[in-house]
């Protein structure tokens, strides 16, 4: 997490009870389908909140260090989407 997302995510603020939240960053594993679209960020504790695409889609708190420890096969780790631009949530939902 950047310090420049860290900012983004207190310019935006709580957007849990929001009907289309911007989705401000992405982490995913590059050799599947898990995707972790972040809408909210604490750095305090270093958790997120977003929706969560593993393995079935749903809005789930996760710790970027928990995240940060996985090794996949072939030594492959989660990885944030550099290219990734911030969305709002509908535009994405139905991928």
């Amino acid at each position: 997490m950047t310090k420049a997302l860290e900012k983004r995510f207190t310019q935006i603020g709580e957007q849990i009870n929001s009907n289309d939240p911007i989705v401000v960053c992405k982490f995913f594993y590059p050799c599947g389908s898990r995707t972790w679209y972040v809408i909210e960020y604490y750095p305090r504790d270093r958790v997120c909140y977003g929706y969560v695409v593993w393995p079935n889609p749903e809005w789930w708190y996760f710790a970027l260090p928990e995240l940060e420890k996985f090794r996949w096969d072939f030594g492959l780790w989660i990885e944030r989407d550099l290219h990734f631009g911030e969305v709002l949530f509908s535009s994405i939902k139905n991928l």
